[in-house]
């Protein structure tokens, strides 16, 4: 297929957290929010003249500072934030929006507050946590608007003057639905036995969504949803098998050439800093606090192992399997960053349940933050693709 048209764009945006857009946005007197988590509302973070960037730290190399403050077993993409941040990789940011989900993220925006937040060249910089629930009640919830509005939406309006009124709060999540829209309808061309989208392009446009001011990627958006449409495609498909990828953050674009060069389409996401969830429109009504409804959105799509209450563990499987089912995948990859507590566990378990119970074949990794120079995932990930080519002909073979 022919190169789409602003891809080699859209990478060099990720190449850095501080790229063209966020500078540009900058430039026009807006207010930058670093981020991590999906519990931190990504539309709460684009009212008013503010925008998120969620946090990377793309080409890494060494944790060695990062890993004195942290130690070798923690999370590698906390490190990798940490590592940026006393690099100076974030110092165009304004403030930084944490969520106590996770002990090891908790450490690294603390390290970050403390080793480089005295040196931000933003005279209010602020580093914030909300505390977010493992359970979803309907008094988990309270307690989850309120910190989100304590924790964040005032701190951000004393220190900057935001405006974080309901209507600028409605206005974030009309922007945010556009860009699922798009995002959404591009993801579904995966579906198809020979998609005029690649799931390296996919994840490529996806993460720019993410790492971009909403305003200022969305022409891009728009004009790539029209161009892939009439995408004239090759006339066979390119690859040997589909896969699904589950588990934790990925915001590696190795990663997924890694997984496309060894012949596997990557037909659906179901990681941090992926479609599913994250790019889902949220539904608002006229009557209900608004605030209210982007938290209750949150609190149901999100897919995280850190909720241990048994209908979300079944909720998870069963939304692998549907997601599997649904994008025609022949094979899952389950796949946990290194020291990530909450996903070493999950993967450990549940790519055992998808294979015995659900009968998916399914490979299991334990991957590095920056995956470019394993030897070791990239044999692994082709001996996977072999595998399916093989159940391919045999079932092939037993139907004929």
């Amino acid at each position: 297929m022919k190169d789409l048209k602003h891809l080699i764009y859209f990478e060099s945006l990720l190449q850095e957290a501080n790229n063209e857009l966020v500078q540009k946005a900058k430039a026009d007197g807006q207010i930058a929010v670093g981020y991590t988590c999906f519990h931190m509302p990504e539309v709460v973070l684009n009212v008013g003249n503010s925008f998120s960037v969620r946090l990377r730290a793309p080409n890494t190399g060494s944790f060695d500072i990062a890993s004195y403050y942290m130690s070798n077993y923690t999370c590698e993409y906390c490190r990798a934030l940490v590592e940026r941040a006393i690099e100076g990789g974030y110092n165009f940011l304004d403030c930084i929006a944490g969520v106590d989900a996770c002990a090891e993220m908790n450490r690294c925006m603390e390290n970050i507050e403390i080793l480089q937040g005295p040196d931000m060249p933003a005279e209010n910089f602020f580093v914030t946590h909300a505390d977010i629930p493992y359970k979803v009640t309907d008094y988990t919830l309270k307690h989850y608007v309120t910190q989100i509005r304590n924790r964040y939406l005032n701190e951000i309006a004393e220190k900057y003057g935001v405006d974080t009124s309901d209507k600028a709060l409605r206005a974030a999540v009309k922007e945010h639905n556009e860009v699922a829209e798009i995002i959404t309808e591009i993801g579904d061309m995966r579906k198809l036995e020979n998609p005029p989208i690649t799931g390296y392009e996919f994840h490529v446009l996806c993460l720019v969504t993410y790492c971009c001011p909403k305003a200022l990627i969305l022409p891009y958006l728009r004009e790539t949803l029209k161009e892939i449409k009439k995408r004239k495609v090759d006339p066979q498909p390119w690859y040997r098998a589909r896969v699904a990828v589950v588990g934790s953050e990925i915001d590696d674009l190795d990663m997924t050439r890694m997984i496309e060069n060894a012949g596997a389409f990557v037909v659906s996401d179901r990681f941090c800093f992926s479609s599913t969830p994250g790019r889902e429109v949220i539904e608002l009504n006229d009557e209900d606090d608004v605030l209210t409804q982007i938290c209750a959105h949150y609190l149901k799509v999100t897919q995280c192992p850190r909720y241990m209450s048994q209908e979300k563990i079944q909720e998870r499987r069963d939304f692998s399997n549907y997601l599997a089912k649904e994008y025609k995948a022949e094979g899952i990859i389950y796949e946990a960053m290194k020291f990530c507590d909450f996903w070493a566990f999950e993967r450990t378990l549940v790519s055992h349940i998808m294979n015995e119970e659900y009968n998916w074949p399914v490979l299991s990794i334990d991957r590095p933050y920056m995956a470019r120079g394993s030897g070791q995932l990239r044999t692994r990930l082709q001996a996977f693709v072999e595998s399916l080519e093989i159940k391919q002909i045999q079932k092939a073979a037993k139907e004929g």
